[in-house]
């Protein structure tokens, strides 16, 4: 895709760090020469070396957020920038800074909210085997719930429109806030897309703040929680239609033994499935009462994401 000039428009880098002191500066000037005509913000989560300062000295505006962790960055972001578009980018130097040009054009030209960065590992140890996996498992798990536009959702490149951040949330507090941001543009339709990137090694110095079973963990704490909000009335009947066949399992043999002496020997057998299947029923009732309200809901999250002015116009 040809980059169109992108003068005149409103764009902010938005780079969360964590004691990233070797790295920084580079993707700071990595920036500043693709989209010179960008404000670059490095917003600071407590950090414990030289990672503002060098920050500062590579002529970014620096900020800060105490409450540790992304998600809690990504919120402040949102809410203090004002921008057109909103090019949020991890500062460990592994993400390609000439791919932005064309993921803010693909965004301008086509109207979109979203482009993520897929990453395409071009060093043999720049993407770990053990996080391809857990990002191919927790990706697949929301592209069977809730849409199919992403086959790498976890990557910490991301080109957004305005009106995209202006109507976010961000309700998580640590890396579990990309996971959040797909399913936000998923849920409300947003146009989306994605496109190749590559993705290198980290510099000399700098260490990966990623705690892979633990982060997994939250990660699909936090899919569960979304499946729970966003699809109420297929996370409880599930759970309903199991309590249902776990009772119609137990009560089998109850059945068959009634039928064949006129008693009902195992009472508390008999008992326990009549309790399970009441219990099932109740949870598909409930299922159902919160899916309207979380319908509602929906439509007032798509009037609030309407509400916001784009600003920028499309072709």
């Amino acid at each position: 895709m040809q980059t169109a000039p992108l003068d005149g428009i409103s764009i902010a880098v938005l780079i969360p760090c964590f004691n990233e002191e070797a790295a920084i500066a580079g993707v700071v000037h990595s920036f500043r020469s693709v989209l010179p005509t960008a404000t670059i913000y490095v917003y600071d989560n407590n950090s414990t070396d030289g990672t503002v300062s060098s920050a500062a000295a590579a002529g970014a505006t620096v900020r800060r957020e105490s409450y540790q962790g992304k998600g809690n960055v990504v919120r402040r972001m949102f809410a203090d920038i004002d921008a057109e578009v909103y090019v949020l980018v991890d500062g460990d130097g592994t993400y390609d800074a000439s791919a932005a040009p064309t993921m803010i054009t693909h965004l301008l030209e086509d109207g979109l909210d979203v482009v993520n960065g897929a990453r395409v590992a071009v060093a043999e140890g720049s993407y770990r085997p053990g996080h391809r996996f857990g990002n191919w498992l927790l990706t697949g798990l929301v592209r069977w719930v809730f849409g199919r536009q992403f086959y790498d959702m976890l990557s910490g490149y991301k080109v957004l429109s305005r009106r995209f951040a202006k109507s976010f949330p961000a309700m998580s507090s640590g890396f579990e806030i990309e996971t959040e941001l797909v399913v936000h543009a998923l849920e409300l339709r947003m146009p989306c897309a994605e496109l190749k990137t590559q993705y290198r090694d980290r510099p000399p110095g700098s260490t990966s703040k990623l705690r892979t079973y633990y982060d997994g963990a939250r990660i699909l704490r936090m899919i569960t929680q979304l499946v729970k909000d966003e699809r109420p009335f297929e996370f409880f009947g599930f759970i309903g239609g199991v309590l249902i066949v776990s009772a119609v399992v137990l009560a089998v043999p109850v059945f068959t033994t009634y039928f064949e002496t006129g008693l009902v020997p195992r009472l508390p057998t008999a008992v326990l499935s009549v309790g399970l299947v009441i219990v099932g029923l109740l949870s598909c009732f409930v299922g159902m009462i919160i899916g309207m309200i979380t319908r509602t809901r929906q439509e007032l999250k798509r009037l609030l994401y309407l509400a916001v002015p784009q600003k920028v116009s499309t072709r």
